[in-house]
């Protein structure tokens, strides 16, 4: 059975555009506060003057690492208490292993991997202080699935997808629900890094989803009753062949 989000306080990395927006925008109408993380400024301030007062401003920079370390006692001055932490923020690598270089690699890394980990680190004690709270995280269809074309971005959502496994089975007695939405391509600016022939052919082919349709499931799994966890939602285009 579903249960209100209304009331709900919910922080959402990576919160400025793309998923992280459309999710942010979705709890605001489930009647949801959104504490909007991001390290684009402007960007937020933009967000919050059209979204209203339940949107709240938190500049992070999650690749600095006392900014990322910052990062929930900064919200926890601004709310009460999180009750929903997305981590949703990343980054994309695409094409063969040889063709970027470490410094691009170390990036991605630390904001896929070690920025979630950390964000996670931040809340746990928080969470269980509580005895209740639900911590999602944007993963991919690349988390499930080897995919020649992105090594490393692969590597890294398959480094969520036991992450987020591990993680359910940790705090399941503290009553804190773990899980993933892993979509498939989404249109958003993530997807600049894919060989110009596989962007092309899924957007004539209309294997593509937009960020709303993962927010949608994020809504879904958030509202299920407290018994249930949905460790993992896989959205895909219809059209997609993977």
């Amino acid at each position: 059975m579903a249960t209100t989000l209304n009331g709900k306080i919910a922080a959402v990395t990576g919160a400025a555009s793309g998923i992280g927006l459309a999710a942010t925008e979705a709890l605001l109408a489930e009647g949801a506060t959104v504490v909007m993380v991001d390290r684009d400024e402007n960007a937020l301030a933009d967000q919050t003057a059209r979204l209203g007062e339940k949107a709240i401003i938190q500049v992070t920079n999650l690749l600095d690492a006392e900014s990322c370390k910052a990062m929930v006692p900064e919200i926890l001055e601004k709310v009460d208490h999180i009750d929903i932490l997305h981590c949703n923020a990343g980054t994309y690598i695409g094409g063969d292993l040889d063709e970027t270089d470490p410094d691009t690699i170390d990036r991605m890394l630390n904001l896929n991997v070690n920025a979630v980990m950390k964000n996670v680190h931040g809340v746990i004690p928080h969470m269980k202080l509580r005895g209740t709270g639900d911590i999602w995280v944007t993963c991919s269809v690349a988390g499930h699935s080897a995919i020649p074309w992105e090594p490393v971005y692969s590597g890294s959502k398959w480094a969520m997808t036991c992450f987020v496994q591990t993680m359910r089975r940790q705090l399941r007695e503290h009553g804190i629900r773990v899980g993933q939405v892993s979509p498939g391509p989404v249109v958003s600016a993530l997807l600049a890094d894919w060989p110009e022939e596989n962007l092309r052919e899924a957007k004539e082919n209309g294997s593509l989803i937009e960020p709303s349709e993962v927010a949608d499931a994020l809504i879904f799994a958030l509202s299920r009753g407290r018994n249930v966890t949905i460790r993992d939602m896989i959205v895909l285009p219809t059209n997609f062949d993977i």
